[in-house]
């Protein structure tokens, strides 16, 4: 989250810690390139997790209770472990009540200490005694261990022996959480330079950075070969980063390489127990990292991480290449004493467990490089076991499909190295080509961008009967699974290059229907909260929105793939949703749709037109598969609603936000389809009038969603920018867009909601909706089909 690749750590779409250090030495001299050194420490006072002992008491004890030598009488009582009062939070001491005080003792035999951080998760106030001196004290609550630097009088007050760390936290509202430690920071034992970073360019699938480290050239490549028309390698959770390497004069340099990844990636918070483990793979040198208690899908939610399943550094075996499982900084100060690692390392394998941070790290040898460049890589992997639970049953990933087991994945990923490369790069040239000519090169350097964004957000599985599932996250907004309005606005980048991905996000949701599950006579939100899929978790149904968009995306897979088979097998349900829309589509009573941030809204014009023409999608399908007269009714009946609607959502030079709010506007963006589709539902005089309008009300970094707030949804603008009839001025309402994503202050991935006149993101990032960008690209197939 840096311009540099070396100007921070790197992090999960969290903002949290995910660290990935690269160093590169030449001559005996190292370099950064990748990450930024780390603060590093040792535990003093571990966090209590399951185990560590407290004292506690709900009721308010005297002033002295935070003293060394109070005294507990019968109100404390004593246990092991943190205090929750939440069902998911792996805590076994049940907090409810509003304020809970606690003492742990914690013995020391030295007092020579460097800094000192607090290790702490609480929610909500709390104040922090250590030796009965304050520590810390904040009002609010934090969602995950945090480390806060000891007053240098608390670390003074510490002595051999007995000491006390006392709390009092406090429950206002919500969850409840609290547990603590103390780490001790080590010193850092060397000093690096940073490689100069030269260029860094961004395709589909790779990410390629050029630096200077002395005399020497490094390229280094950044690999996810998430190619959609090969599903093995594209759900494989297998990822490279390539190294080349050459001088820069004439004379030959002796180079290394350096990679470490680190337990950041395998756990939710920093205070999990983690260990290492090097493996016997043929053909390779592997290290696997993971937690030690391997919750698998125990916990679920929006702001949190995975901590199942283990990570996986591998390279050839065959190759001049040191590795080991240990604390960073020893080896970053072993590699850039000797150009490998020669220590073993401090974890040779998982019975040395260890709360805090280690990495696996590989140091390659180049040997002498000259003009020509030496190149290598090395395999960053991830095997979760289970990804997904739905109703009741642990979904392993799709790549298992095919029989293979971890260790047979990394062989492939290996040795299939070669030719994914090659695929990747006709792939990235074939997604580049087709976003140029649809909207121009800035356009296409932005469709390159998000590509990733848009896929990471999912998880390919194989469903209980061997099926695709394609689950999507609704992550920075609710955790959501499944989400269908997230399904909806994403459905582009799809409905391009694979749509049985879509199919995948929409199966589950037809599943949920169709076995009873669900009831009601449209589809639900979501099928749960990630990963785990039993059903809607989300606190309010959008009807008119959810069945708008699974009949549209249903019509628009019948569209792509030139028969309505698909639609043919659910049927009966689709005929349900359309009776609803029917009813109730034409204006929407004051409900939620997509953009729920907004607020509820009656008579919503936009919602509308999205039933109408779903409602026509469903006339197309009846008519292509042989059902003339429900194609007659349901046509007629969509014609009928989109006169009523010009007439009723006039608003002199445009059309308003709601039939009744005169003076307003919105984006129409579910217009689109009545061109892309080919349903004609609309005259074509409507989309452009309304683009007109949209072009006189554009500030500098972007269209604003409607009439109500300056932010906007960068995904709707693409989508909007499709109803333009001319080039001109489809590329009108899109350059601000382009600026958008050039002017962020946020180092962030996307975001897809943002403030027009700053280019500020209000909210959310790293989801998948982005797949929307490729609505000008989705236009010109069609339009060319």
């Amino acid at each position: 989250m840096d311009d540099q690749l070396a100007g921070s750590a790197t992090k999960h779409w969290t903002g949290l810690p995910n660290q990935l250090q690269g160093l590169v030495r030449v001559d005996g001299k190292s370099y950064y390139f990748l990450g930024k050194e780390m603060t590093e420490t040792s535990t003093l006072l571990p966090m209590s997790g399951m185990e560590g002992q407290w004292k506690y008491t709900y009721s308010q004890p005297n002033d002295s209770w935070m003293q060394e030598e109070f005294v507990e009488g019968v109100n404390w009582h004593t246990t092991k472990g943190a205090f929750t009062n939440g069902e998911d939070s792996p805590a076994p001491n049940k907090w409810t009540t509003k304020d809970i005080w606690v003492r742990r003792t914690f013995e020391l035999d030295r007092t020579d200490f460097n800094d000192l951080l607090l290790n702490i998760h609480h929610d909500d106030n709390v104040e922090v005694f250590i030796n009965g001196i304050k520590a810390y004290e904040k009002i609010g609550w934090v969602n995950a261990p945090i480390q806060i630097t000891l007053p240098e009088e608390v670390k003074e007050s510490l002595h051999k022996g007995t000491n006390v760390l006392a709390i009092h936290c406090e429950n206002t509202r919500g969850g409840a959480f609290l547990d603590a430690g103390i780490l001790e920071v080590i010193p850092s034992s060397v000093r690096i330079d940073t490689a100069e970073q030269i260029s860094a360019s961004v395709s589909a699938t790779s990410t390629d950075y050029f630096f200077h480290a002395g005399p020497v050239a490094l390229k280094v490549k950044f690999t996810s070969p998430m190619l959609p028309d090969d599903l093995e390698v594209f759900s494989r959770p297998a990822n490279y980063i390539s190294f080349s390497a050459n001088s820069l004069d004439t004379q030959l340099h002796e180079v290394q390489v350096y990679l470490s990844a680190s337990s950041d990636l395998a756990v939710n918070t920093t205070d999990q127990m983690v260990g290492g483990e090097r493996l016997e793979i043929e053909g390779l040198t592997a290290l696997r990292l993971g937690t030690v208690t391997q919750p698998v899908l125990q916990k679920k939610g929006d702001n949190i991480r995975i901590d199942w399943g283990y990570m996986y550094l591998t390279a050839s075996d065959q190759h001049s290449i040191s590795s080991t499982i240990n604390f960073n900084q020893l080896s970053i100060l072993d590699f850039v004493n000797h150009g490998k690692l020669t220590v073993e390392g401090a974890l040779p394998d998982a019975s040395a467990p260890v709360q805090g941070m280690i990495t696996a790290a590989m140091a390659l040898d180049f040997g002498k490089v000259g003009k020509k460049e030496t190149t290598d890589f090395v395999t960053l992997a991830y095997d979760d076991i289970y990804s997904v639970q739905f109703f009741s049953v642990n979904l392993k990933a799709w790549w298992k499909k095919y029989g293979k087991s971890t260790a047979e994945m990394l062989q492939a990923a290996r040795s299939d190295y070669e030719s994914i490369m090659r695929a990747a790069k006709q792939f990235d040239e074939r997604l580049y080509k087709d976003a140029k000519a649809a909207a121009g090169v800035e356009y296409a350097e932005i469709c390159a961008l998000v590509y990733r964004q848009a896929i990471a957000a999912h998880k390919a599985v194989e469903g209980p009967d061997g099926e695709l599932y394609f689950f999507s996250k609704e992550n920075f907004s609710n955790g959501s699974i499944g989400t269908v309005d997230i399904s909806y606005p994403s459905a582009p980048l799809f409905l391009l290059y694979n749509p049985d991905l879509l199919k995948g996000m929409l199966d589950p949701i037809f599943y949920y229907s169709e076995s009873g599950k669900w009831a009601k006579p449209f589809p639900a939100h979501d099928i749960g909260t990630y990963p785990l899929a039993n059903g809607q978790t989300y606190g309010e149904d959008m009807p008119v929105e959810e069945a708008g968009n699974m009949i549209l995306l249903t019509t628009a897979i019948s569209k792509v793939e030139g028969t309505a088979d698909y639609a043919s097998q659910h049927w009966e349900v689709l005929t349900t949703w359309v009776e609803y829309l029917a009813k109730e589509g034409f204006d929407p009573a004051n409900q939620l749709c997509t953009d729920d941030f907004a607020g509820h809204l009656a008579h919503n014009t936009n919602l509308s037109v999205k039933a109408i023409l779903a409602i026509a999608g469903y006339g197309q399908m009846a008519q292509s598969l042989g059902k003339t007269a429900e194609a007659e009714k349901y046509t007629l009946l969509a014609k009928d609603f989109a006169q009523k609607w010009m007439d009723k959502a006039i608003d002199g030079d445009h059309y308003s936000l709601t039939f009744d709010q005169k003076g307003s506007w919105s984006q129409k963006y579910n217009l689109v389809w009545n061109n892309l589709l080919g349903l004609d539902i609309f005259p074509d005089e409507v989309a452009h009038q309304e683009v007109l309008y949209y072009l006189s009300k554009q500030e500098a970094f972007g269209l604003p969603l409607d009439s109500r707030k300056t932010y906007t949804k960068s995904d709707w603008v693409f989508w909007t920018a499709s109803l333009a009839k001319s080039d001109h001025d489809k590329q009108a309402l899109i350059a601000p867009m382009i600026d958008y994503i050039n002017n962020t202050p946020d180092r962030i991935p996307v975001s897809d909601w943002h403030e027009t006149t700053t280019a500020e993101s209000v909210g959310f990032r790293a989801r998948s909706v982005v797949g929307g960008y490729f609505m000008p690209v989705l236009k010109d197939y069609f339009l060319n089909k």
